[in-house]
């Protein structure tokens, strides 16, 4: 049985926290840099959405809210804000380097520029608008994921953890859809192809989401133990721009 006492709210030194904001921030890196270089299809055998086109980043974009989740669920909303801020500014970061290197003169001495400078800017040449939309997107959407499983978890008293990251995941990834989208091809492609692309790929990011379930209910269950904590946002001010550490931080036995 799980026993939860109320603890003080001066922050833990927790174990683990600092391992799940450098996951995140490598899942998210990972997912925005590689991914939106390649365009995958599905097999037209499939039924009902076969021969559909989607970024392949998309198939690992969810893992980082997967991360948002657990630490939402263990450490509170104010420690996932924190965590989104640190995955915010490391991709701002990527952004502005990639178009630095990207605009930098290549040496002609050296001939493996002519073959260099193409590759770089295919793979890390993203417009401005693809740059703005991904980390708005992504900012929107993983706040509103985490006040959301924030929220879950006091309705229902932290039952059903399945409902806050499945709950969360639907709203989430939604308004980042709907958001990174329109800004970044709005006027470029037809409205009618927008409105497939954000459709199919927020029902593959839920999809995701809810098939590694069992792996998140095994990640916050291991970490509760590990870290002796289950924090309630009863009392934390959701202001995204605020760092401080909130939140009640419940003995977990």
């Amino acid at each position: 049985m799980n026993q939860r006492t109320a603890a003080p709210n001066a922050r833990p030194g927790f174990r683990y926290y600092d391992l799940l904001v450098g996951g995140m921030v490598g899942v998210l890196l990972c997912a925005n840099l590689i991914g939106p270089a390649k365009t995958s299809v599905v097999p037209a055998s499939w039924p009902l959405i076969g021969g559909l086109v989607f970024g392949t980043g998309n198939l690992f974009f969810p893992i980082s809210y997967i991360f948002d989740d657990v630490m939402t669920e263990v450490y509170g909303y104010a420690r996932a804000r924190r965590a989104t801020w640190a995955a915010f500014g490391a991709l701002a970061f990527a952004s502005v380097m990639s178009q630095v290197v990207i605009r930098m003169p290549a040496a002609a001495s050296e001939p493996f520029n002519q073959q260099l400078q193409p590759a770089l800017e295919t793979v890390f040449g993203a417009t401005w608008r693809i740059a703005l939309a991904s980390l708005i997107g992504f900012w929107i959407g993983d706040f509103v994921n985490a006040w959301v499983m924030a929220k879950m978890k006091l309705w229902t008293s932290g039952r059903w953890l399945w409902t806050r990251t499945i709950g969360s995941t639907v709203v989430g990834e939604g308004v980042d859809s709907l958001t990174f989208y329109p800004i970044a091809f709005l006027g470029i492609w037809e409205s009618q192809t927008i409105f497939k692309v954000i459709a199919f790929n927020w029902t593959m990011k839920v999809i995701v989401e809810t098939l590694l379930t069992p792996v998140t209910y095994a990640v916050v269950g291991w970490l509760k133990r590990r870290e002796n904590a289950d924090t309630y946002d009863t009392t934390t001010n959701f202001n995204p721009f605020s760092l401080r550490d909130e939140g009640e931080v419940r003995a977990y036995r």
